[in-house]
């Protein structure tokens, strides 16, 4: 199938890369995006992050790598796999090993993440991807492949763990019958998907309207207040350090030390004066005065 078709049919489905998104476990994809994703409600273009272009690039060179030291040919399979008991399962694997039950997870790495791959270490999202696609596959091992920072070759074999695979069966059986199915979006978080998904949801709230909370309200709130007190205290320890390394500068604009460049750089921005446009030309100013509703969240004690 071409790449836009593929995007439409990944919908239908859970894949390894959102399975570490679902279980809490992603560094760069919240639950809620899944969610939306699955609903149709994020656009279909799929945009990569340098990182993942590169990563794309480089994932043949990975598996000839791999073949080179470990002896073990690799096929592609141009296909997106479907679990036979659970269908909402897909996989779309890198590479499947030739004449065993096992495949390839290709991955490249930033120098900076060196060890998380340390030992028999494996990041834990790429850890349940690989039981993901024994879960769909029904393959007794998983091989993982990683080029480090361009120059450092790791590889590691990952043994089916039936456990890991049964909670991941749970887990994203839950995920697709209770939210996706039901068009109702999982607990939100502090994510910019969940934020605009309330957003878009609740637009305008109806006027003077007043509902009484639940008793769960109050814990929340209270943790509300607790949060902000951290936050307070964590964005005041921040400006005091700048404002160290602030008086370090002076006049100078950028700073160099063993690990970090510094800079505190001049900065020019032109805005329109809205209260004198108003008075001067109160005309223009009414033509282009454009209303917007939004919804201002807020807290106070009774």
């Amino acid at each position: 199938m071409d790449r836009e078709l593929w995007l439409q049919f990944r919908r239908k489905g859970i894949g390894g890369s959102d399975v570490a998104a679902i279980a809490g476990l992603s560094k760069w994809k919240f639950t809620v995006a899944v969610y939306l994703e699955k609903i149709g409600q994020t656009p279909l273009e799929d945009v990569q992050s340098e990182a993942a272009h590169f990563g794309s690039i480089l994932e043949d060179v990975v598996a000839q790598e791999f073949t080179l030291r470990t002896g073990l040919k690799v096929k592609r399979r141009n296909a997106i796999l479907q679990h036979s008991d659970y269908p909402f399962m897909l996989a779309n694997v890198d590479r499947l090993i030739v004449g065993e039950r096992t495949g390839l997870e290709c991955k490249t790495a930033s120098e900076y993440l060196k060890h998380e791959w340390e030992g028999e270490e494996i990041p834990p999202q790429y850890l349940i991807q690989c039981q993901h696609y024994m879960a769909v596959t029904g393959y007794t091992a998983w091989w993982i492949a990683v080029l480090i920072g361009g120059n450092k070759f790791i590889y590691k074999r990952i043994e089916r763990d039936d456990e890991i695979i049964q909670y991941l069966i749970n887990l994203e059986s839950e995920f697709w019958n209770n939210h996706v199915l039901t068009k109702i979006p999982p607990m939100v978080d502090g994510s910019e998907a969940s934020t605009a998904l309330l957003r878009n949801m609740y637009p305008v709230g109806e006027s003077e309207s007043e509902t009484e909370l639940p008793l769960e309200a109050d814990v929340i709130l209270e943790q509300l207040e607790q949060a902000k007190q951290d936050e307070k205290v964590a964005i005041d320890r921040v400006t005091e350090l700048e404002n160290r390394l602030k008086a370090m500068l002076g006049e100078i604009e950028t700073g160099i030390a063993s690990k970090h460049i510094v800079s505190w750089k001049n900065m020019t921005t032109h805005r329109i004066d809205s209260k004198a446009l108003a008075k001067d030309h109160p005309d223009i100013y009414q033509k282009y005065l454009k209303p917007s509703v939004s919804r201002r969240f807020g807290v106070k004690t009774v």
